[in-house]
């Protein structure tokens, strides 16, 4: 039986892990903190500084293969296991360039994909020199371990530049800023690849972001054919550029008129992919593993002609309160997930719901009503 270490012992990880039983497979949790929500799915966790040797070397002997679930594992440690004979994917080289923003604009850049002006900037006078040349607004970014809208700020003006520079550089990592685009909407696009470079993707989505976090994920995004196929060879170009193992999730940007511009990637399973759990031949979950794996790629269609997902945010500070559920179980064709995450806080992802329908109206509706009931 294959054991696959996993970096990280969140709600991927733990979707990860469901999807490992289901095909056979053991899972290895490597997370900073005890009693993590996958942690409490496997008989194998380790618990410790990914940069311990010790506690690497424990990690290492208990996966037959390495996989993570985000990107903020410092590619050199990937790099350690390599060398000691783990395979891991996606590889170290791969999370070298993505999860740093300038390599990873850099490298979409010279495979000549349509994205945003960017530069990297050393000090604030250079902000304000991007300035000028791009336009304000702008977006002032973290190079390294942003998510959800953490390290990142928007500049409307020179006199922005003194206090986002001095937050966002508080985390150690080096900056970069981007021109502003004026989007109509955000799109996303799950692309899974083997090792031989078998690539299939899964639709391209709508996401409906609310300060910074994803809240409404609606598949498929209504959209021409011919603008879906050219966002979709958008987002597999990006993965095959960064030459991606496993499960990516692309984020674009729709603008007016119809074209599409890449925005990042993240070299995992993504929130914009969990729909494909009840909404997909193959959740984005299993189709990670069967391209980590090298086993065939399972079909990426669609179960029903539309599906939506809600994100379950918190709302208040504290510890989860008891049967949060009961009325949202109640709504017919409501597909509930709880990540099991012991504190809530406000705006923290703590599940989501799922609803398939006839049309996008339908499949929200349901969602909707499900998600309003749920007390986070």
């Amino acid at each position: 039986m294959k054991r696959i270490g996993i970096f990280g012992g969140g709600q991927l990880a733990q979707m990860l892990t469901q999807a490992a039983i289901s095909l056979g497979l053991e899972t290895t949790i490597f997370e900073r903190v005890a009693d993590s929500p996958a942690g409490r799915l496997t008989q194998r966790e380790i618990v410790g500084a990914w940069e311990d040797p010790a506690a690497l070397e424990r990690f290492a002997a208990q996966s037959d293969l390495v996989t993570l679930e985000n990107e903020f594992v410092d590619a050199a440690i990937l790099a350690r296991l390599e060398q000691w004979g783990v395979p891991v994917a996606p590889s170290s080289v791969t999370v070298a360039v993505v999860q740093d923003k300038l390599l990873q604009k850099e490298r979409i850049a010279t495979a000549g994909l349509a994205l945003p002006p960017f530069r990297a900037v050393a000090d604030p006078e250079e902000v304000i020199a991007a300035g000028a040349a791009f336009g304000w607004p702008m977006v002032l970014k973290a190079r390294r371990n942003g998510y959800d809208g953490y390290g990142n700020a928007t500049v409307r003006h020179a006199d922005d530049v003194p206090p986002a520079w001095e937050r966002l550089t508080r985390g150690g990592s080096p900056l970069l800023v981007e021109a502003w685009v004026p989007f109509a909407r955000e799109l996303a696009v799950m692309v899974v690849r083997t090792r031989d470079g078998e690539t299939r993707a899964y639709p391209v989505v709508e996401t409906i972001q609310r300060h910074h976090i994803c809240h409404i994920v609606r598949a498929p995004a209504a959209m021409p054919a011919g603008e879906a196929a050219a966002a979709t060879e958008l987002a597999v170009r990006a993965v095959q550029a960064v030459e991606g193992i496993g499960i990516f999730g692309v984020e674009l940007f729709e603008l007016p008129d119809g074209r599409v511009l890449y925005n990042e990637m993240a070299p995992r399973p993504h929130n914009s992919g969990h729909y494909t759990i009840e909404a997909c031949v193959t959740s984005q979950f299993e189709n990670h593993l069967r391209a980590v794996l090298g086993w065939p790629l399972g079909p990426t269609d669609l179960r029903a002609p539309a599906a939506v997902m809600v994100n379950l945010l918190g709302q208040y500070h504290g510890p989860v309160r008891g049967d949060v559920l009961r009325k949202a179980l109640a709504v017919p064709g409501a597909h509930v997930h709880l990540y099991g995450k012991r504190e809530n806080r406000i705006g923290r992802k703590m599940g989501h719901i799922t609803a398939l329908g006839a049309t996008l109206a339908e499949a929200e509706a349901v969602a909707r009503r499900a998600a309003d009931s749920v007390d986070l």
